[in-house]
């Protein structure tokens, strides 16, 4: 069962409203209009070439791509660094944070979000629910899968635990999560994680340093032709490990399809250790990397900015990769990992989409400012940023850039 696939609001069909997306760029250079209707991609064809039936969007001077997708949020506890005394649990307060995290990573340009949220304890299934509730309230604009994530799964300890796991997948969970690092039992945790998945046909995510290479081991063998799919992150002891142990885990998680979800912007609120994953080795060795925005302004990392552009950013500039395959991990390879359809700007392909003032990749990578998001055929959010220099007769003469409004149609 992959992440929630978009529906339409309670009571209500799927928007058949025609858009049209007027001389966007696109990265194989070409300047294209965009038809959209009915929450997909109609047509694309020449700038000029398509009649607009209704509204457009004129994209001139903006980078038109496939939406990203947050793969790894923290919604829970999302906002929180600030807080003056202990944070609260309290439903409604839950459901106001993840609901504004959610739209805060809905600016960015991430139109499908997965959150994990922490299960028993004190809190009990009470900040499950608030998020489940922030789910419905943001249908239409994003959507947003909650990955249930419970304390100690074995022993004596752990049968609470593995109850109220199965009692949050019964309630709305989309995904089984979970922190087998924490267990005094690490390899009975995923077998019990695995267990729980397997019973409801869920998806699997845990959170894990990575490491211990033998811990890994064990549990790419039990995850290994698990559907519909398993992932694992933020795996930053990966890159502590000799590259030779390292290595052969990498194979081992290729030959399973595990998936590695990476955090490079620092910070998550299950897993104490900063860093990052070793992306070009994983990569080198076949396995699918997606990188997530982890903590948003929690303890973890109280200057988290959940923007899935600068997890890109910080791949290419500090993981090494091109620009173009820092965007696929936090755009297709993240998607894909959420068990999502792929998006291309093509006819037929979902509506899922980025706008980005720039002409290129590396370019909005480096200063993507004014964005707009477009989710189901529909623009659901727009950041503009203007950028102006002093009256001089320099800035004049060398015409310096600077950004602005593009006019837009009725």
């Amino acid at each position: 069962m992959p992440d929630s696939q978009p529906q339409p609001p309670d009571g209500a069909t799927a928007d058949t409203t025609v858009l049209l997306l007027c001389g966007a760029r696109l990265t194989d250079g070409r300047t294209v209009d965009v038809r959209l209707s009915g929450g997909r991609i109609e047509a694309v064809g020449t700038a000029g070439s398509l009649t607009p039936h209704s509204a457009r969007v004129d994209l001139r001077g903006y980078l038109l791509l496939p939406a990203p997708a947050e793969p790894h949020a923290h919604g829970d506890t999302a906002l929180t660094a600030d807080s003056p005394g202990p944070v609260s649990y309290d439903t409604e307060d839950v459901q106001r944070r993840a609901t504004e995290a959610a739209l805060l990573q809905l600016g960015h340009g991430a139109t499908a979000l997965r959150s994990h949220v922490r299960i028993g304890d004190v809190q009990g299934l009470g900040p499950l629910e608030a998020v489940l509730q922030a789910r419905r309230s943001l249908r239409g604009l994003a959507d947003l899968t909650a990955v249930a994530v419970p304390g100690l799964l074995t022993g004596v300890a752990g049968a609470d635990g593995l109850a109220i796991l199965r009692d949050a997948v019964k309630m709305g969970a989309g995904v089984v999560g979970g922190c087998p690092d924490a267990d005094p039992d690490p390899t009975g945790y995923a077998e019990a994680v695995l267990e729980v998945a397997a019973e409801h046909g869920c998806p699997v995510d845990l959170h894990t340093h990575g490491d211990d290479p033998a811990r890994l081991a064990r549990l790419v063998a039990m995850a290994g032709g698990l559907r519909p799919g398993v992932v694992i992150g933020p795996c930053a002891g990966l890159a502590r490990l000799p590259r030779e142990s390292a290595s052969r885990v990498a194979d081992q998680l290729a030959a399973a399809g595990v998936t590695v979800v990476c955090v490079p912007q620092g910070g998550c609120a299950a897993v104490e250790h900063r860093g990052n994953a070793p992306v070009r080795l994983l990569r080198a060795a076949g396995v699918r990397v997606a990188a997530g925005s982890g903590a948003l302004r929690d303890v973890s990392n109280p200057v988290g900015r959940g923007d899935p552009l600068e997890a890109a950013y910080l791949l290419a500039s500090q993981g090494r990769m091109r620009a173009k395959d820092a965007y696929g991990a936090v755009a297709g390879s993240a998607r894909e990992a959420m068990g999502l359809p792929e998006v291309r700007v093509e006819a037929g392909f979902p509506a899922e989409l980025l706008a980005v003032r720039g002409e290129r990749i590396s370019g909005v990578l480096s200063l993507a400012y004014s964005r707009i998001v477009i989710h189901r055929g529909r623009v659901v959010a727009r950041t503009s940023a203007v950028r102006e220099y002093c009256d001089s007769a320099v800035a004049v003469a060398l015409e310096l850039p600077r950004q602005g409004r593009p006019a837009t149609g009725p």
